[in-house]
């Protein structure tokens, strides 16, 4: 009794990151004991995402609003944007091209047969002016009911600058106030939380028991290409960060930890990025002025697992139908899946769409894409924390870089 008892009580002073590893290590091993029916407790994890997703715009909107008021001159928003909006083209570039590279290397698609005739000449490119229309809400309401972060967060940015050209007295009561509310929801984060070790060990253990078979399938070869290319990208993020922070990537990973057990159970960028804020705020303490701009913003604009999944998905297509792209086509996937990588929702499944979308933009058959569809978990679980772990690697540079700026620019919300 005093052996088991000593044993909750060490388990209680675990931190949450560890405690969400050890559920999901169970729910792993769950789903590798009893296979498909470790199903059965998918409902949990189900609605751990729902209670996630709950808090996530409402505090999406409030922690960008908050931010942008707390700056002493608008003129660092828009170095603040600038910086970040290089950065995150520049990144999904690069997941492009090594879906490319990656692609052409393993040549996952050769073998795999197909039953559609195929047209080999190319459909339109999408329109880059619809997508940038697109991020403007007609109805901020129905924006924020549908969970449309792009709009939610380009309404956010206008309300922060209007509030800043405020005069003082009026501009001071609402910064007060958008802070407070800011607050609110990230304790209502902290508390759903409590529940994530649960949560994720449910995910873990349906996802495992339901697609585990796969691995060994015939898409083996196509997973073992995307995976692959996930994890050149992580090293790629670890390169920079050091470079640019002289951080040890090592040590930087364990603090962030608790962040990709939630991405790879839960499958979404838009429910992980209640936890990635609550990563940045209290494991690597940077101001909220910057995550609470760099995060919300990259859910939408930086999707560099995405972007690999999009590559490799129409390249495995290409091959299956016998299709060769030339140099000056390959530079067209770059920039069409540039383009399209920012219209996936942030939530499970939404980059399937959008591959679909892309495989069709260049005449090819969707039955590959379709065939895909059945193991997408699978791929969406390191696609989500490459898109995620982008983000939040971005966010610590743009602090450190920050850090250097004159201290007028650095005055925090007061709550």
């Amino acid at each position: 009794m005093s052996s088991s008892t000593s044993l909750l009580g060490y388990y209680k002073n675990l931190s949450l990151g560890v405690k969400i590893l050890i559920w999901m290590g169970l729910g792993i091993a769950l789903g590798i004991v009893v296979g498909e029916k470790a199903t059965v407790v998918r409902p949990v994890g189900d609605l751990f995402i729902k209670l996630l997703l709950m808090g996530a715009i409402p505090l999406v909107f409030f922690n960008l609003v908050a931010g942008i008021t707390s700056l002493s001159d608008i003129r660092i928003l828009g170095r603040l944007g600038l910086r970040t909006v290089f950065y995150y083209v520049g990144t999904t570039s690069v997941a492009l091209a090594l879906g490319l590279g990656l692609a052409h290397w393993l040549k996952p698609g050769e073998g795999m047969q197909l039953s559609e005739p195929v047209d080999k000449s190319f459909g339109d490119v999408p329109s880059v002016t619809q997508v940038v229309i697109d991020l403007f809400p007609d109805n901020i309401f129905q924006a924020f009911s549908v969970g449309n972060v792009a709009q939610v967060v380009v309404f956010a940015i206008f309300v922060g600058v209007a509030t800043l050209l405020l005069p003082p007295e009026q501009k001071d009561k609402l910064k007060t106030g958008f802070v407070t509310v800011a607050m609110l929801l990230r304790e209502l984060v902290r508390v759903v939380l409590y529940f994530a070790p649960i949560g994720v060990g449910a995910l873990a253990a349906a996802t495992v028991g339901e697609y585990g078979s796969a691995i060994f399938g015939p898409l083996a070869k196509f997973i073992g290409a995307v995976w692959s290319a996930h994890l050149i990208m992580m090293a790629f993020y670890m390169i920079v960060l050091f470079l640019m922070t002289r951080r040890s990537p090592l040590r930087w990973l364990r603090t962030t930890a608790p962040l990709y057990a939630t991405t790879a159970a839960t499958c979404s960028s838009l429910a992980s990025l209640v936890v990635s804020m609550n990563v940045a705020q209290n494991r690597l303490r940077i101001p909220e002025r910057i995550y609470g701009f760099t995060l919300p913003l990259g859910a939408q604009l930086n999707k560099d697992g995405t972007a690999i999944m999009l590559t490799i998905v129409l390249l495995f297509t290409a091959q299956a139908a016998g299709v060769e792209f030339s140099l000056a086509e390959q530079f067209t996937i770059v920039v069409v899946g540039l383009i399209l990588s920012e219209g996936s929702g942030g939530i499970p499944g939404g980059g399937l769409v959008i591959a679909l979308i892309f495989v069709e933009s260049f005449n090819l058959p969707l039955e590959i894409a379709g065939i895909v569809a059945g193991i997408y978990r699978l791929i969406d679980m390191g696609g989500t924390t490459v898109n995620c772990m982008g983000d939040l690697v971005w966010t610590t540079i743009l602090s450190d870089i920050e850090k250097n700026a004159p201290a007028v620019e650095h005055e925090e919300p007061q709550a």
